[in-house]
């Protein structure tokens, strides 16, 4: 039996354009033979939907839709669709998370997901019911097959793989109980660097453990701060991927589970944390800036490694037709703030525009000299600068309807090194859950892999500075980015208290203060641009500390 994977990349809410996406993606399958074809979790409406499921007006316009596209195709083969159905009860959440089967122009099934998460991003809890019956009602017999059929969630708590479960039930293991000789799961899981190896090893897992073959589908996209890698991928019952999905790109996979193949070769393209993290940051700003109704992006350029890194992503993203450098210096920006933002402007091929700062600085310290008289400057003056920086980049995106990026790293947002209403204004931070020795990587290898130096080896070797007094590098206020980015990734990813990461040989004063930092960022935080999530604990959606606290 041939099962396409439709690795497609829907848009959250245009229930219309994604029924577009999957006529084509199925006509592309039938074209190639496929008997069945598989669209990701909640694809007609887009994932993650949030609060729109509780619109009942939504959730009905995408069951019409449904009807209309079941119409489209109905001289095409089967395919499972994933979208919310109303739960018919009169008890319990609202919806269920379902995959329709459509066939012969009607919908001729309906299979329901079982295990929801409500960790880190995910608060599936929150509108819809688990399904709790016999998950022998959970097959679809298709050409003699037997064929399990699952949503994503329900294909990740296999006893055999993870230590500790984080769920009661195994609806895999009593879909193959039930009878299932193969298991097809429909996925929408967010991009994390390092996360394909784990899925494909879970599934691996999962796979020889009970003797099926799994296929299993992914969207590839952006929505809001999460982006979706595709890698859809066909494991046999030894365990082995025998097909895969391109990575964050469109695709249509087609694949006999029931004939022999040999392995298919690792994804060498991709490999490596700082690949995946430049693909997806590429992807997540292309989409972010389309979906959202953005041609073009503008950021300001100091000459440092950040605002290199995010500029040469979205050239990459938008085209360097469409992104507008802005240089704003101050009269304490080193020559090299210029320099290098120019030779990093002529390397990417986009436009600039100076704008000094010093008659703003000058105006604000007038009109505030009689407020200020008998205090000595410190930071709130370092702000200002920032500020007026600020105010300059979002009168150039009002004027000239752009997108501004924002360029502060997941090392800066995490302790609080950044200014409201001055570098965090814009719509996206786009190197926001990177950290900032990530950031070095992450720059040295697209140097390495395109051959040249796109980033000026000068960004590179500068020491980091904010350049808001004389003299001034980020080692004044804070650690040796090495040890920072250590602590903080023990501390916000792995959960280790203080006294864990003194253990591990770090100096009790600077934890100590490194994590009141952190603890006192929080309403910076909260005020923050969405950022791209790339690590397993983004300062987005899935983090949810409290402001006031100790």
């Amino acid at each position: 039996m041939h099962i396409a994977l439709l690795q497609i990349n829907p848009t959250v809410g245009d229930i219309d354009g994604n029924a577009r996406l999957i006529a084509d993606a199925v006509r592309t399958a039938a074209a190639r033979g496929a008997d069945l074809t598989v669209t990701p979790e909640l694809a007609l409406v887009g994932y993650l939907p949030r609060d729109l499921l509780l619109s009942e007006a939504f959730v009905e316009r995408a069951w019409a839709e449904l009807g209309r596209l079941a119409g489209e195709l109905a001289d095409q083969p089967p395919v499972l669709v994933g979208l919310p159905e109303p739960n018919p009860a009169d008890e319990g959440r609202p919806l269920f998370n379902t995959a329709a089967l459509v066939r012969g122009g009607e919908v001729a099934g309906r299979f329901r997901k079982s295990l929801l998460p409500t960790y880190d991003v995910f608060d599936e809890d929150r509108y819809f019911e688990p399904y709790q019956g016999e998950q022998a009602t959970q097959i679809l017999c298709l050409q003699g097959r037997r064929l399990g059929i699952s949503i994503c969630e329900d294909v990740w708590n296999d006893r055999d793989f993870w230590r500790r479960r984080r769920y009661h039930r195994d609806p895999i293991e009593e879909l193959v109980h039930a009878g299932a000789d193969a298991i097809v799961n429909l996925s929408s899981s967010p991009f994390v660097a390092g996360k394909q190896r784990v899925r494909e090893e879970m599934l691996g897992s999962l796979a020889r453990r009970h003797r099926v073959p799994v296929a299993y589908v992914n969207q590839y996209g952006g929505n809001d701060d999460l982006v979706f890698d595709g890698r859809s991928c066909v494991l046999d019952a030894r365990g082995l991927v025998v097909a895969r999905g391109r990575a964050f790109d469109a695709d249509v996979v087609v694949h006999d589970v029931g004939a022999a193949a040999p392995e298919v070769a690792a994804d060498r393209e991709h490999d490596s944390l700082e690949a995946e993290i430049w693909h997806a940051l590429v992807l997540g700003t292309r989409d972010y800036a389309r979906k959202c109704g953005f041609r073009r992006s503008l950021l300001g350029l100091s000459g440092g490694i950040d605002s290199a890194l995010t500029a040469a992503i979205a050239a990459e993203a938008l085209g360097p037709r469409n992104v507008l450098g802005v240089l704003m210096p101050s009269p304490y920006s080193s020559p090299g703030s210029v320099t290098d933002s120019l030779e990093l402007a002529r390397h990417l091929d986009i436009d600039t525009l100076t704008l000094p700062i010093a008659d703003a600085m000058a105006a604000m310290e007038r009109t505030l000299h009689e407020a200020f008289l008998g205090t000595t400057p410190d930071v709130t003056e370092e702000n200002i600068q920032a500020r007026i920086r600020g105010n300059l980049l979002m009168a150039l995106s009002n004027k000239r309807g752009a997108l501004l990026l924002t360029t502060g790293n997941k090392s800066e947002l995490a302790v609080g090194y950044c200014t409201l209403y001055g570098d965090m204004s814009g719509g996206l931070g786009v190197v926001a859950d990177v950290p900032k020795t990530v950031v070095y990587r992450v720059a040295r290898w697209l140097n390495a892999t395109r051959g040249r130096d796109i980033i000026p080896e000068a960004i590179l070797t500068k020491a980091p500075s904010a350049e808001l007094r004389p003299n001034q590098t980020d080692q004044d206020s804070l650690p040796p980015y090495n040890v920072l980015d250590d602590i903080l990734q023990r501390f916000i990813e792995r959960h280790e208290p203080a006294d864990v990461i003194i253990r591990a040989g770090f100096d009790a004063n600077t934890v100590h203060r490194v994590l009141d930092m952190v603890r006192k960022a929080e309403f910076k935080r909260k005020q923050a641009a969405p950022g791209l999530k790339v690590t397993d604990r983004a300062f987005g959606t899935g983090w949810r500390m409290p402001i006031a606290a100790r």
